[in-house]
């Protein structure tokens, strides 16, 4: 596609997704929150894309989106009720799914007709020409933009996800797994990639492509509305894998199997209640509430011999003591923990946590698999993110040059010294860190960044980061302490 068509193409998208998201105010007069806005508008629009692509035959007669569409006043609200009650019920698995518990928060008919109204009037030709996935994703990264929505902690940024995907060549044949798959970012951009690989599943073999569509891509969200989301967004780019709804840190994780690449942004803090995971194969972090960690021990284990990963963590999986350190140390005998990439800060919602990208290979042997882990600092002296100044491919582009084009971390890479941003650490200067994985080396003088920002929802967001950042510690030491508690209570005993 030439440059020209390219923007031409963009700017449709981005013009439907600002009608869309101007919508809101309607919703919000009828007391929906933005955290519940994007999931009741893909109600509607569910309805609508399934008419536009020609697959009404999925859904149930007499619910489609003229039957509901073409209805006034009450009569149009309660059938629409009626709608998301027995779509609930349906006999094809991705409506039941993503229409289960459904129920709408609007109250006034008039604000569901001015819905209908204004979706209709969409520029749907040229949606369907670009993509109706395009779309959705385009309103989902919207809404995760959307300070207010507190929407961010469900969306990884479109140009990291994009940049793990072209460092880690999905292929085609692969299982690829996210067992925190949020609103199925990390999916979409890998069937994208594999798409624009091999001639767009064209040179595939009906099997192939088969398993390609429903197979190819498994996944776990444990939020009910940010499982609907998923499944959408999946749907709308041809994909109907099993994303299932659940806890990985449970049984269910236990059930997805083995894969050849996982690629996942994992929550962040405590589980409630300080429970712990409930997975009968764990070991190193059967006794934690620290959810980051046990994902990593589901990461390691969930990869089959060879199988990669790519997964975004918060810095005290690289420091932690006790628990953290048994399972860097198990996690590198196992795995060749071969890049670490420090993350900016205020790429996400939390401003205030700081993260990583872990790229590991699970060894074809279960022994000293990390000879020596490369660094990359993108942290240090790098401008202030947010509104005001996005994260954009381009500050990938060093770091992808210096990883290189092999996915395991095997093409030659260059030492960039104590003044560079990429560094090589042996497994000997690892242990003689006391297995402290948070290294860095340069002098950064971007400690005053946030002083910089100028928009007034980046600033609000960086103060809440630090909040939440901080409240997540004390959960963390609390969880940690009720443990020793018990443990003490039932010596006592």
């Amino acid at each position: 596609m030439a440059n020209s068509e390219l923007t031409k193409s963009s700017v449709t998208t981005q013009n439907i997704v600002q009608k869309l998201w101007n919508l809101c105010h309607v919703l919000r007069d009828d007391g929906v929150s933005y955290q519940e806005y994007v999931t009741e508008l893909t109600f509607l629009l569910f309805l609508k894309m399934m008419e536009e692509t020609g697959r009404e035959d999925r859904i149930l007669d007499g619910y489609r989106w003229s039957d509901i569409a073409g209805r006034e006043g009450v009569d149009q609200l309660d059938h629409y009720k009626r709608a998301l009650l027995d779509l609930g019920k349906a006999a094809d698995p991705v409506v039941q799914s993503i229409f289960t518990d459904a129920q709408t928060k609007l109250r006034k008919p008039a604000n569901l007709k001015t819905l209908t109204t204004a979706i209709d009037s969409l520029d749907w030709f040229s949606a369907r020409e670009e993509g109706l996935g395009e779309l959705y994703e385009g309103l989902l990264e919207k809404n995760a933009a959307e300070k207010k929505s507190g929407a961010g902690q469900y969306f990884t940024p479109r140009p990291l996800i994009d940049c793990i995907v072209r460092l880690m060549k999905p292929q085609a044949g692969e299982v690829i797994e996210d067992p925190a798959a949020g609103t199925a970012g990390f999916l979409v951009a890998a069937d994208r990639y594999i798409k624009d690989h091999t001639d767009d599943l064209y040179n595939l073999t009906p099997a192939e492509a088969f398993f390609q569509r429903n197979n190819a891509f498994v996944g776990i969200e444990l939020v009910p509305d940010t499982h609907r989301l998923a499944l959408m967004n999946l749907m709308l780019h041809g994909i109907e894998g099993p994303i299932t709804l659940g806890d990985s840190l449970s049984p269910d994780g236990e059930a997805l199997g083995k894969a050849d690449l996982i690629l996942t942004n994992p929550p962040f803090g405590t589980k409630k209640g300080g429970g712990r995971p409930s997975r009968a194969d764990f070991s190193v972090t059967a006794e934690t509430s620290n959810k980051q960690l046990a994902f990593v021990e589901h990461i390691v284990r969930a990869l089959k011999p060879g199988g990669r990963a790519a997964v975004v963590l918060p810095d005290n999986v690289l420091f932690e003591d006790n628990t953290g350190k048994r399972l860097r140390q198990w996690a590198m005998e196992l795995a060749d923990l071969h890049t670490i990439l420090r993350l900016p800060t205020g790429i996400f919602y939390a401003q205030g946590v700081k993260t990583n990208v872990l790229f590991l290979t699970r060894g074809k042997a279960d022994r000293a698999n990390t000879k020596g882990v490369w660094v990359y600092d993108l942290r240090a002296n790098m401008p202030a993110f947010g509104k005001t100044r996005p994260l954009r491919a381009d500050d990938f582009a060093a770091f992808e040059a210096a990883y290189g084009d092999d996915p395991d971390g095997g093409a030659a890479r260059a030492d960039e010294g104590p003044e560079g941003r990429f560094r090589y650490f042996s497994r000997a200067d690892i242990t003689a860190r006391n297995d402290n994985l948070d290294i860095a080396w340069l002098r950064d003088n971007s400690d005053a960044a946030e002083d910089d920002l100028s928009d007034p929802e980046d600033i609000a967001a960086a103060i809440l980061g630090h909040l939440r950042a901080a409240l997540a510690e004390v959960e963390a030491v609390d969880a940690e302490l009720a443990g020793e508690e018990a443990v003490l209570a039932e010596v006592e005993a």
